[in-house]
């Protein structure tokens, strides 16, 4: 590859920066609402939840899936802009390691608990990501370009024959299964819990498939939205085939409601913990459809989003303690006290210190919130994108 066609195609890769950027900027809603919200049961649990709430947690399904795709389709890029395979393998691993200790001793205390007591560790996101870049720098040493990509797409098709492993029958396999593609809570010490919410299989998966995405990227600009496209139109298609089926490559089914909108939304409603088939082909399809052509949006709205996307660790890092923080502020406005907001959010319910009755906002406030909270980021964010633009020191990429 020279080094006239690396710079002639360095332009159209601005197009995976505003794509990750966008979701990233969607996620935030998300977890505002996990702060905020005053729905007191699963915003996609169909048998209360409403559109208005459906659809908030919904849109944020696509964040997970494009966030771990592109780290795969990024470290493809490292190599074919003349980064040795060695060097590859060695960044991979480190900064996955490095992934990993933040999710248990940053993420967790500093950005949902606002504690140190580590009684509820999830294992979200970053872990996934973090594990998987571990693992995919082993394959980059020892498996061939093409394969990593190609295997990635069967352990995404074919994992959820998985479904039914139960770990209780496992025996000393049991604790593999934990992290691997079970969603059950391991206890590691008197009321200690720590729970996978993102196993390996199928998120190392999906970072292969993204791996192999470097080939498609890489390609002409003509080309690679053609082929980006009608990948993605594809994987639309198969999913409305596979959901409507109810045979395969989901474990919670669609069913009729009481109105064509909730069945509609039931139909949406496919799992995400672990995410299955179904899932997948939902929020990948419409993101390689999106990575085709967001790059033609106004530059008005792409700049502020492919600042976010350059600098995705440092946000994630910042926007969970700002949300948090900033929930604290309002419950102390509101009640005089927030005892509730310095445990974790997820495992409230009923805990030591439960949330007070009538806990929380509308979704609009929610949304202003979250509006105030991107705000609030895009100046810090877009400094730091320029620090990481002028100096190229090495420990810069691991933030």
């Amino acid at each position: 590859m020279t080094a006239t066609s690396i710079a002639a195609r360095a332009p159209r890769l601005q197009s995976i920066d505003i794509l990750r950027g966008l979701v990233m900027v969607i996620m935030a809603i998300d977890h505002t609402r996990d702060f905020l919200s005053n729905a007191t049961f699963d915003a996609t649990d169909m048998a209360h939840t409403n559109p208005a709430l459906f659809m908030t947690r919904w849109i944020t399904h696509f964040c997970a899936p494009v966030f771990v795709l592109l780290a795969g389709t990024g470290a493809f890029l490292s190599v074919s802009n003349g980064k040795p395979k060695g060097e590859l393998a060695r960044f991979l691993a480190s900064r996955g390691l490095w992934l990993v200790f933040l999710e248990v001793f940053v993420v967790t205390p500093l950005g949902w608990s606002f504690n140190w007591d580590f009684s509820f560790v999830r294992m979200q996101v970053i872990w996934a990501i973090g594990a998987s870049m571990v693992i995919l720098a082993g394959l980059v040493l020892v498996t061939p370009r093409h394969w990593i990509g190609a295997l990635g797409v069967v352990m995404v098709m074919g994992h959820n024959l998985l479904d039914g492993l139960n770990p209780a029958q496992l025996g000393g396999f049991a604790p593999a299964i934990h992290f691997l593609h079970a969603i059950t809570p391991v206890p590691i010490a008197p009321h200690k819990m720590l729970i996978f919410l993102y196993p390996l299989i199928p998120w190392l998966g999906v970072m292969m498939v993204g791996y192999g995405l470097g080939d498609v990227v890489s390609l002409e600009p003509a080309r690679r939205t053609r082929v980006l496209a009608w990948t993605g139109l594809a994987m639309l298609v198969l999913f409305i085939a596979i959901r409507a089926g109810n045979l395969y490559g989901d474990p919670k089914p669609w069913t009729q409601q009481s109105t064509g909108v909730m069945s509609a939304l039931s139909f949406l409603n496919a799992n995400k913990y672990p995410p299955s088939l179904a899932y997948l082909l939902m929020t990948l399809g419409p993101a390689l459809i999106l990575l085709a052509f967001i790059d033609r949006a106004p530059r008005q709205i792409t700049g502020p989003l492919a600042t976010f996307g350059r600098v995705p660790l440092f946000y994630y890092l910042l926007h969970l303690p700002l949300i948090h923080g900033l929930a604290i502020l309002l419950s102390l406005v509101r009640y005089g006290q927030a005892p509730w907001l310095f445990h974790d959010m997820m495992a409230q319910r009923g805990a030591t210190h439960p949330l007070p009755a009538g806990y929380g906002y509308d979704l609009w406030v929610v949304y202003a919130v979250w509006a105030a909270v991107i705000i609030g980021l895009y100046p810090v964010c877009k400094w730091f994108a320029g620090v990481k633009r002028r100096h190229r020191h090495p420990l810069l990429s691991y933030l």
